[in-house]
């Protein structure tokens, strides 16, 4: 900024020493654009030559194009005086055409005071991508804000799925002890499918939450994001405020520093209706206003139909879990929120999973493996194979060599299960290897191996422990007790010497 010393004299040397506004920059040391624009300001009327341009003779058609399609791309018009004989290039033109193109009138905003209870504004906002095992998880956070008392709640999500965005409306109104009368949104699909003009269709989850906490759901017009600027404001607030360089173990740590910061930081900021006054304060002064909570939560959760093939289970979300086998062949109903995976069919609950975050899981109840287990003995030896390996990758390479041969695979699923679970993964891993490399694929070699190296090792044979197929036997628990109690008994087995 220049001092008012400095635009006198500008103005003065250009008005009354008729000096060009090349020559006064020059001499003050300023630049030339700043000269014009203190002239403008004074309301100098400065003549500026303009350069003649290859585009001139073209002005008048290029005016006219404007005045009939405003919001022709240049790319378009370039073409059009291209096909009318104009020789420039394309990036010349589009630099020149700007002068030309209709500048739109600046619009006028009202600022917007809400009463207290009255109006919460919602939106989902984007934090980039968490890795999970097996792949990437995209992080959003679900954020809600009193419009009164701009206080703020944020619940982060790996996904915007429905089940996500109710739920985050739920732990929302817990945890502002409340039910604002209007909740805002943008027109994301969450809350409006279809909308043509005044004529809106609202999601049906949407109205359901709606009639159950009694608020009116109401987007925001169309490209009209300035309608719901508190909540625009509070994500760019927690942008700068929280997440920028934050650190967390998982989003359930995550979630706990976002609750904490809401409460601790978000609410200790100065209430823009009056500095003095904090956000906490206002907040209190709103809560009256709110409306009561219903006697129980609404039922939030993702729900979506799965089909069960010939193997017991469901596909969801980049992972598979486990059903009743009685259940395959069978179109089932999924109900998935941030903790729990249930399966129903027909109303009844058939399994029930902790959601799994990572990708490419399988999550199986017990229960189900082993019932299948029972009722088909080439599923157990199909699970045998599986769970070996799992544990020991390059027994497949044994196993393929062995069918060649056609050995018996499944006795060598067998006895390789029994080795694994004797001398473990790593040296099994081992072992096998070195079958393959002898040329000599087969269970017993393996167990060659592995006895000459335990006696290199000097170690003592392992002792396998064969427990009945009986869960009551298999979960007893032992508890020891201390050796030195069995001495008072052993004193008096002893003869008296005296």
């Amino acid at each position: 900024m220049i001092r008012s010393e400095t635009s006198a004299e500008i103005v003065r040397l250009h008005s009354v020493e008729g000096w060009r506004i090349n020559t006064i920059a020059r001499h003050l040391g300023l630049h030339h654009s700043v000269i014009t624009r203190v002239l403008k300001y004074d309301g100098v009327k400065s003549e500026i030559k303009r350069r003649s341009s290859m585009i001139d003779e073209y002005a008048a058609f290029i005016r006219d194009t404007f005045e009939r399609y405003p919001k022709l791309p240049a790319s378009v018009l370039y073409r059009m005086v291209r096909a009318r004989g104009y020789p420039g290039g394309e990036d010349h033109f589009r630099h020149q055409v700007t002068q030309f193109r209709p500048r739109r009138a600046a619009e006028a905003y009202l600022e917007l005071r809400t009463l207290p209870g009255e109006q919460a504004q919602v939106d989902w906002g984007s934090f980039g991508t968490w890795a999970v095992e097996g792949g990437d998880r995209r992080l959003s956070a679900f954020v809600m804000v009193l419009s009164y008392s701009r206080m703020l709640y944020v619940r982060f999500f790996f996904d915007q799925r429905m089940g996500s965005f109710l739920e985050g409306h739920v732990r929302a109104f817990a945890f502002f002890g409340g039910v604002a009368k209007t909740a805002l949104y943008d027109n994301l699909k969450s809350a409006v499918l279809e909308r043509r003009g005044d004529a809106i269709r609202f999601h049906p989850s949407m109205l359901e939450l709606a009639a159950h906490y009694r608020f009116q759901p109401r987007p925001v017009a169309v490209a009209r994001g300035n309608e719901k600027g508190r909540v625009e404001r509070a994500i760019g607030y927690l942008r700068t405020s929280f997440f920028h360089g934050l650190s967390f173990s998982g989003i359930d740590d995550l979630n706990k520093q976002a609750e904490r910061f809401c409460v601790e930081i978000a609410g200790a900021r100065g209430w823009p209706e009056h500095r003095r006054i904090k956000v906490a304060e206002a907040f209190e002064k709103e809560k009256p206003f709110l409306v009561e909570l219903p006697g129980d939560p609404f039922p939030a959760a993702h729900q979506e139909d799965v089909s069960v093939g010939k193997t017991p289970y469901v596909r969801f979300d980049c992972n598979r879990y486990s059903v009743p086998h009685t259940r395959v062949r069978r179109t089932l109903t999924l109900e998935a929120d941030s903790l729990k995976v249930r399966i129903m069919d027909r109303g009844e609950v058939v399994a029930e999973h902790p959601r799994c975050w990572d990708k490419h899981k399988v999550l199986e109840t017990p229960e189900h493996i082993a019932t299948l287990k029972r009722h088909k003995r080439q599923a157990r030896l199909q699970r045998g194979q599986d769970h070996l390996l799992r544990a020991v990758p390059n027994a497949q390479t044994l196993l393929q060599e062995m069918g060649k041969r056609q050995r018996r695979l499944h006795t060598a699923v067998d006895r390789l299960t029994i080795l694994l679970e004797e001398f473990g993964a790593r040296e099994l891993t081992v072992a096998v290897d070195e079958a393959i490399e002898k040329g000599s694929p087969h269970p017993e070699t393996v167990r060659l191996v592995l006895d000459r190296r335990r006696r290199a090792h000097r170690q003592s044979p392992p002792t396998p422990v064969k427990l009945p197929d009986s869960e009551k036997v298999r979960n007893i628990v032992v508890t020891p007790h201390e050796l030195g109690d069995y001495d008072p008994i052993d004193d008096e087995m002893e003869p008296n010497n005296g």
